[in-house]
């Protein structure tokens, strides 16, 4: 049992993106597997339409991740919730058919998908295990380093893509810096869900297998860090975000996005 659940007896997990989609159902299965899940939405309306059909007692943080303030406060909502054993970071978005700006000045697609994972890791106390819902999508596009942004080259698919590569060079990353904990990032899948659309393969539960075996497991496969992995596997779309110069030119530009700097390794380690 780790030192968080030590404290409450119960092992708790915080769950980004969980009042639908394969969010939702990655908590469903937590709770089954005995943890005491922490949900996320993004506004109050999402949030109270959740909670109106929920278990008394069900606990959810709220915020919308295109927003660093809103993003602050989540993680500020969580901490005071935790501390957690597992951080599941799939909350997510689709890229626009044209680029967008938040009001932080930073391209909406890679804010929701990159940048608020990066605040949230930073600015919260590091659970044992880490999971970041990435995406094959990072095989069709390069992620320039020059224009993180997207603002000379915008093409939506592309997009979408670029976010995901800086998503997965972040979860590698910290697995590089935080050797205590286990961090991998996650390809769920083509899955059935609003993103998706109803054409896909896979049913929600079955995009959420390979996230919930490695926020849990015990598995030998399952206790290793700075994988990506795809149906319970190590997998490769891309090469970009494997190499450790992409992963640190990521991380520095997502510190002076933010100005916020990663904490180093949280030793010691726990037990796992």
């Amino acid at each position: 049992m780790t030192a968080a659940a030590d404290a409450r007896c119960i092992p708790r997990a915080l769950v980004t993106g969980s009042n639908d989609g394969i969010g939702a159902a990655v908590a469903h299965a937590l709770v089954g597997e005995g943890y005491e899940v922490v949900r996320h939405a993004r506004n109050r309306v999402r949030a109270d339409d959740y909670l109106s059909d929920a278990p008394e007692g069900t606990q959810i943080a709220v915020g919308d991740f295109a927003s660093l303030a809103e993003t602050h406060d989540v993680a500020r909502q969580a901490a005071a919730l935790g501390p957690f054993d597992v951080v599941v970071h799939n909350a997510g978005t689709g890229a626009p058919p044209a680029r967008e700006l938040t009001a932080d000045g930073i391209e909406r697609t890679l804010q929701v998908n990159a940048v608020a994972p990066y605040l949230l890791t930073a600015l919260m106390p590091p659970p044992e295990r880490i999971v970041y819902v990435g995406s094959d999508s990072i095989r069709n596009t390069l992620l320039d380093l020059d224009d993180i942004q997207s603002g000379a080259d915008w093409d939506q698919g592309a997009a979408y893509g670029r976010s995901k590569i800086a998503l997965t060079a972040l979860g590698l990353y910290v697995a590089r810096h935080w050797p205590s904990r286990l961090v991998n990032v996650v390809h769920p899948g083509w899955v059935r869900s609003k993103m998706s659309g109803e054409a896909a393969p896979l049913s929600l539960e079955e995009g959420a297998d390979t996230i919930v075996w490695l926020a849990l497991a015990r598995d030998p496969e399952a206790l290793v860090s700075g994988e990506l992995f795809f149906e319970r596997a190590p997998a490769r779309f891309n090469d970009q975000p494997h190499d450790p110069g992409i992963q640190e030119a990521v991380v520095a530009a997502f510190e002076q996005l933010t100005g916020v700097v990663l904490p180093k390794d949280p030793r010691p380690q726990p037990q796992r």
